[in-house]
């Protein structure tokens, strides 16, 4: 057997892995102020950055989808130009 164990190792794994401690449920050091600075700072440039792909991408798709409907439209037609009748002073 490739992996053979004894008894004896697998109690104690079990119990390691069984014993609940406090650096499981807590976090076991403060971060530093700078630290903290950092992580919000990673933490809002991936939102943000998050935000202008999917602005681009909607700019996209709304400009592709004007692009059609113009394409679509049938060409304004032009009304014919009436002539205008000028009054005519009379003396």
């Amino acid at each position: 057997m490739p992996f053979s164990r004894s008894t004896a190792d697998i109690g104690r794994f079990q119990e390691e892995s069984m014993t609940a401690t406090k650096d499981q449920f807590f976090k076991p050091a403060k971060m530093s102020a700078q630290a903290k600075s950092e992580q919000t700072n990673s933490v809002v440039r991936d939102i943000l950055d998050a935000e202008v792909i999917a602005r681009e991408k909607k700019t996209e798709k709304l400009r592709a989808l004007r692009l059609q409907q113009t394409a679509d439209a049938p060409a304004p037609v032009k009304k014919a130009a009436t002539k205008t009748k000028r009054a005519v002073k009379t003396s």
